[in-house]
């Protein structure tokens, strides 16, 4: 039996963890050692505090410690406006902007015919629910700009057709990029979402 066992199985299970391969966890892996009083044991407990208490909040799917999210939970949130968002990842996102004031919706996903993951699979239904009961007066369609987040986004705007107002993200040239590093389809939806000066 070795003697480092172990400390093998948590580099294999830190290397699972998105950004990190073997070389990486075996560095994370070996400073948390070294730093055992200041890192290792706080991490050890605030990981199983969490393993214990994380769920999904019931009404918009953001993750949380309580059954309803503190977004959802909030009066000053309740603008009238809803941004659908693919996943718990993009919600963190548009909340480091701070620039969004509203609630939010995470489908935990993208319709996908490949994959097999249809309109029942996502929070699709419950989208339709929100509208009706939350008295949304606008969804913001904050899908990423692939196949199949263009796909999914075109499908909630056919459901939601004339109960709400629909908006989509801007797409085009990000702040400080140049043209001769983007790639086609951006500077297509950039020049097609041109505006006046």
């Amino acid at each position: 039996m070795s003697s480092t066992r172990d400390i093998d199985n948590l580099i294999e299970l830190m290397a699972k963890l998105p950004g990190l391969g073997p070389r990486s966890a075996r560095r994370a892996v070996l400073h948390l050692i070294r730093k055992r009083a200041l890192l290792l044991t706080p991490l050890a407990d605030q990981i199983s505090l969490v393993a214990e208490t994380a769920r999904e909040c019931l009404n918009c799917g953001n993750v949380g410690t309580a059954d309803i999210c503190d977004i959802c939970e909030s009066e000053k949130r309740a603008t009238g406006e809803l941004c659908v968002v693919e996943d718990v990842a993009d919600l963190w996102a548009m909340e480091r902007a701070a620039v969004f004031k509203g609630r939010y919706h995470v489908l935990g996903g993208t319709l996908s015919a490949l994959d097999g993951i249809g309109p029942d699979d996502l929070r699709i239904p419950r989208l339709r629910n929100r509208v009706e009961s939350e008295g949304i007066t606008e969804v913001i369609l904050a899908l990423n700009a692939t196949v199949d987040g263009q796909t999914t986004a075109h499908y909630i705007a056919e459901q939601l057709e004339g109960q709400v107002r629909l908006t989509s993200l801007a797409q085009g040239v990000p702040i400080g990029g140049e043209l001769d590093y983007l790639d086609d389809g951006t500077i297509t939806a950039a020049l097609r979402a041109r505006k006046e000066l």
